[in-house]
């Protein structure tokens, strides 16, 4: 841009003239202060009304959250030694006359027990594989540790291995809940696996605690969280259990301090001993199954086992077992079979086990055969070592540690196993009490048949009759009928809270709607208002919700009838705001063909989350919105009058195609896209590492990425002042620093350099977070601080005599003027903010996998591709849906491309030790969050691009103002522009949660509830509090800064 200026020169008569000028300037100067200061006001307001709609969803996620994941009613009642749960024929309680020397309930077997957990512990790592398998082989992981399988068949009477079949959520918190208590999980469990808190039910290790055992635990620390004070503090050594990049720290921990207590001057020291082996649950999420890392973890933990039995004695059981599985890649957290299959193996020096029939002597060869549910090992250990069953157990005992050596001690099966039924009778009938609720008819049924056969076969004195026999069978099916009857009662929702929840997120999108597209006005001029009635509002609901509370209005707690009518009452207020004067509004509905398109593209994508196979396959149906935008801009481009309009934006719309076909082949399958899906995103389906070439991706990003962006920059020719040393030295120092980090990772994957792991973890560490330091520390005070992306350039009148004289205007001859030359004016708002976008983009590139930085290098490009079409077709300043709606498809389609999917499975939990050695809270959640949303973070950043990118410096200055408004601040007009388009934007992951949110309650008793569509609804809910927080504090907070330091060069 060129401005010219008279070249003014001194005249006897400038003194008198100057006292005039002064004030001109400080009434210009008090002007400016005064459009600076209503601008940074307003801009608080707006992030007042963006805090206000995050405040409403997360309201609405609350009380949808609360009436759909289902929690079940925690009775506080113990067993004791002293009462039995089985009754005399008048129905009194028996006392228990039994010595606790020899037991409490039943005849104890062992004094012992040394019970280890090798996390993750998958079943067909148990098991040989079968060389006679026809076209299939061996996998890394199989024959690996024999120990097992081979004791198992060599003396069945020592030993038996059986398939161990964990519930859902597979979380390791949620399984040792379920293997020391008897109970089920329920689906809100799966969030609590960072928090766990103390277990206040019956279980099995405060009842050994309160028999006086002394109890050692020894690795991961999760059981100190559960069981507080319940282990010796001097004997026991937690370990943190979340570095999962960690393979051998806990498992030398465990092996360092459980070897000597093994030994026989140390066995007074203790009772039972808990050790819980992480090593093979990190070498599945570090690597994967099939890798050699995995193989070497199992071979190391068959030498452990060998080694435990040496030091044993015979009157010590020794349990060996796994929380959960893993899947093709190592992960868990859902229900698919290889998660929920985990090994159990029970040994002993004395030959007390057996198996009840020839077909079970060998153990099964596949995880579906002749299963037990873990919470069966709850029953069954207490009643070996002579334990009162904990009170709200539902297992049963298992049959091989009962049967007796010769398999046909059906006397002491029946025992065990009324005992078991009884007290889950009884667990029942209190848990009915407390519900208000009768117990199950058939139940009882089922009971009363048994009692009368064992009462039948009592009388005939045959304790090998048929009787006996027939009667512990009817006590078997008595357990598993009432498991599946407590199975089906906490699997009941609470639909009114449920209701409560959609009907706040339902009138929240309305208002949403009102305020992002049925506007007239400017909107920053309604913030003030809006807050203060919505406040008004938000109080008298709260008031109300009280009292109707301590009246007992309602039945519901104080606090949730409270916030609910607030939340009401805020939406209330707020909306009569809004809808006061008609003539601000205008009908909400789409306008042009970009409306249309945008209102299609989030219409048709809520409606398809109806289906399963939608939402299977959702990354592959955003290419096809993707592609179908592409396609609609260059057809638009085409029509555009300016041919370079028409070049460029036919360019952009075809590079937008290429690029989201590109980013397609990054792609991580989840089970039920099988077998019509491949992954490329690891090295192969079955591993957690990159392939060797993957690690060149941040290098080529290293390389391209920054000279994208000046060449982005240099079409404006805004590569300028600050963009030339931040673009193009701190953040390609960033990226280079970055693609070392990864090389060193693959190199300790790969053992490639002679150095340590622990220097190579430690150099990955500090560069990891001089990377962060860079974007976050270095990056913010540079966006704060700097200046636009501009040169001004004087050029002074000429002084050549033979220049040609100047130009008469109206006769007279003009004097010489000065040129001034500004680079970079024509998109110093888009340039100046897309600093932000760079310094995010550097941070999350740094926590993504090597596939997962070549994608979101790719977003990159394609926002910027998004941004020019944009420009080429006028639609930054129609303050048109399409570009937050679009940035809203990119979030979406490239969380898929940095290999996440919508199941718990496939979050990167070890992306948390990128640039920290142990758990340090809130970062470590934090940098999670970062790894599996980051590219919803970025795309929610560049909104405010979609208006300021080669937005002009005034808007009247296109006339795209009405005259009448000409004279208002230009800097809240492009507030109220910005504020528009985030609210778009939000107005789209509002319109999905609330899709995600109604289709997992209607469908809430579908088969893939749990496996498909309560997934799907818990990410579209943590996306949306994301990005409204993301677009508060940093999109809609950092046009802030970026619109002062324009202003303070080209004033207000």
């Amino acid at each position: 841009m060129e401005l010219q200026s008279t070249d003014a020169r001194t005249s006897p008569s400038a003194g008198s003239s100057q006292s005039p000028r002064r004030k001109q300037n400080a009434l210009q100067e008090a002007k400016t202060r005064q459009l600076e200061q209503e601008f940074k006001t307003k801009h608080l307001g707006v992030l007042g009304v963006l805090a206000w709609v995050l405040l409403l969803h997360v309201v609405g996620i609350y009380f949808f959250t609360k009436g759909f994941l289902l929690t079940r009613m925690v009775l506080e009642t113990k067993s004791s030694c002293e009462i039995l749960p089985t009754t005399d024929e008048s129905g009194r309680a028996i006392t228990s006359s039994t010595e606790s020397r020899s037991g409490c309930w039943h005849e104890k077997t062992f004094d012992k027990a040394v019970v280890i957990i090798i996390d993750a512990l998958r079943y067909d790592f148990t098991v040989p594989f079968p060389s006679a398998n026809e076209g299939q082989t061996a996998h890394l992981f199989h024959n690996n540790i024999p120990v097992l399988y081979e004791t198992a068949v060599q003396s069945p009477s020592n030993a038996f291995l059986l398939p161990f079949i964990a519930d859902p959520p597979t979380t390791t918190l949620q399984r040792l809940k379920g293997l020391t208590t008897g109970t089920l999980p329920t689906f809100i469990d799966a969030g609590s696996n960072f928090a766990g808190t103390a277990i206040d039910e019956d279980n099995l290790v405060a009842q050994l605690h309160h028999a006086g055992k002394t109890l050692v635990q020894l690795g991961d620390d999760t059981w100190q969280s559960l069981f507080p004070g319940y282990f010796d503090a001097n004997l026991s050594h937690p370990y943190d259990s979340f570095n999962v990049w960690d393979l051998h720290t806990v498992d030398n921990g465990v092996n360092e301090h459980l070897f000597p207590l093994l030994r026989p001057e140390h066995k007074s020291k203790w009772d039972v001993i808990f050790g819980h082996y992480l090593g093979v649950d990190h070498a599945g999420h570090r690597y994967g199954p099939d890798h050699a890392a995995m193989a070497a973890k199992l071979q190391e933990m068959d030498r452990v086992i060998r080694q435990i039995m040496d030091s044993l004695d015979d009157d010590t059981l020794l349990v060996v077992m796994g929380d959960h599985g893993m899947d093709t890649k190592g992960d868990h957290g859902g229900e698919s079979d290889d998660e929920v299959q985990a090994a159990l193996w029970m040994y002993s020096n004395r030959g007390v086990f057996g198996r009840t029939s020839k077909e079970t002597l060998l153990p099964p060869q596949h995880a579906r055969e002749r299963s037990v549910p873990q919470i069966d090992l709850v029953p069954t250990l207490s009643l070996l070592l002579g334990m009162p069953i904990p009170f709200n157990n539902l297992g049963s005992p298992i049959e091989e540690a009962f049967a007796g050596s010769n398999g046909n001690d059906w006397s002491n099966l029946l025992a065990v196993n009324r005992l078991s039924a009884a007290q889950i009778k009884r667990y029942q009938h209190a848990y009915a009490e407390a519900r208000g609720a009768g117990e199950d008819d058939e139940s009882f049924a089922l009971w009363t048949a048994a009692e009368a056969e064992r009462s039948s076969a009592s009388k005939t004195f045959l304790s090998k009759s048929n009787a006996v026999r027939s009667s512990y069978k009817l006590y078997r099916d008595y357990q598993r009928h009432t498991l599946e009857v407590c199975r089906g009662l906490w699997a009941r929702f609470d639909v009114p809270s449920m209701v409560s929840g959609v009907a706040l997120l339902f009138f929240g999108l309305v208002l949403l709607i009102i305020y992002a597209r049925g506007l007239t006005v400017d909107r920053t001029d309604m913030t003030s208002p809006l807050l203060t009635v919505a406040g008004m509002g938000a109080s008298a609901g709260a008031v109300s919700g009280v009292c109707m509370a301590l009246f007992g209005v309602v039945d519901t707690t104080i606090v949730d009838l409270s916030v609910l009518l607030a939340a009401f009452g805020s939406m209330l207020g707020g909306l009569s705001v809004l809808v006061k004067k008609p003539a601000r509004l205008s009908l909400p509905l789409p306008n042009g063909m970009w409306g249309w398109l945008a209102f299609f593209f989030t219409v048709s994508q809520s409606v398809g989350f109806a289906s399963n196979s939608y939402t299977i396959w959702e990354d592959d149906i955003l290419l096809f919105f993707l592609t179908t935008f592409g396609v609609c801009a260059g057809i638009s481009s085409m029509r555009q009058r300016a041919t370079a309009d028409r070049v460029l934006g036919v360019y952009h719309s075809v590079l937008f195609i290429v690029l989201g076909r590109l980013a397609s082949f990054s792609r991580l399958c989840r089970e039920e896209q099988m077998p019509f899906c491949r992954s490329t995103y690891y090295a192969s389906s079955t591993s957690s590492v990159s392939a060797p070439w993957q690690l060149m991706i941040p290098v080529m990003v290293a390389l391209i990425l920054p000279g994208v962006v000046r060449a982005f920059y240099a079409g404006s020719k805004s590569y300028e002042g600050a963009a030339s040393l931040w673009i193009g030295f701190a953040f390609r120092i960033g990226l280079v620093i970055t693609s070392t980090f990864w090389m060193l990772e693959g190199a300790d994957d790969g053992e490639w350099l002679p150095l340590g792991k622990e220097t190579l973890k430690s150099i990955r560490v500090f560069l990891a977070q001089l990377v962060l330091a860079l974007a976050f520390g270095a990056g913010t005070a540079a966006y704060l601080y700097c200046k636009p992306c501009i040169t001004i350039s004087v050029s002074k009148p000429t002084e050549d005599p033979n220049a040609p004289p100047a130009p008469f205007i109206a006769g007279q001859q003009q004097p010489p003027r000065t040129t001034v030359t500004i680079l970079g004016f024509g998109n110093v708002y888009g340039t100046r903010f897309f600093f932000l976008v760079v310094n995010f983009a550097l941070a999350i590139i740094l926590m993504q996998k090597p596939m997962g930085q070549g994608a979101i290098a790719l977003l990159v490009c394609q926002v910027l591709s998004l941004l020019e079409i944009l420009d080429t077709n006028g639609l930054t300043l129609s303050n048109s849906s399409i570009g937050p709606i679009v940035l809203g498809l990119l979030g979406s389609f490239y969380f898929f491309k940095t290999g996440h999917q919508a199941v718990l499975s496939t979050i990167q939990w070890e992306t948390a030790f990128i640039p920290l050695s142990t758990i340090k809270y809130p970062w470590s959640p934090l940098l999670v969050v970062l790894n599996t949303f980051g590219a919803q973070i970025l795309t929610a950043i560049a909104v405010p691009l979609t208006v300021l990118w080669k937005r002009p410096l005034r808007t009247s200055e296109l006339g795209s103002q009405p005259s009448s408004d000409k004279t208002a601040n230009p800097a809240t007009k492009l507030l109220s522009d910005v504020t528009q388009a985030a609210t778009t934007h939000i107005l789209y992951l509002a319109t999905i949660n609330l899709a995600t949110t109604m289709w997992a309650g209607h469908l809430r008793r579908h088969l893939m509830l749990y496996r498909i569509f309560s997934p799907r609804f818990m990410m579209g809910a943590v996306v949306l509090g994301v990005v409204d927080v993301v677009l508060m504090l940093v999109g809609v907070g950092g046009v802030r800064w970026s619109t002062v330091s324009v202003g303070d060069v080209f004033g207000w």
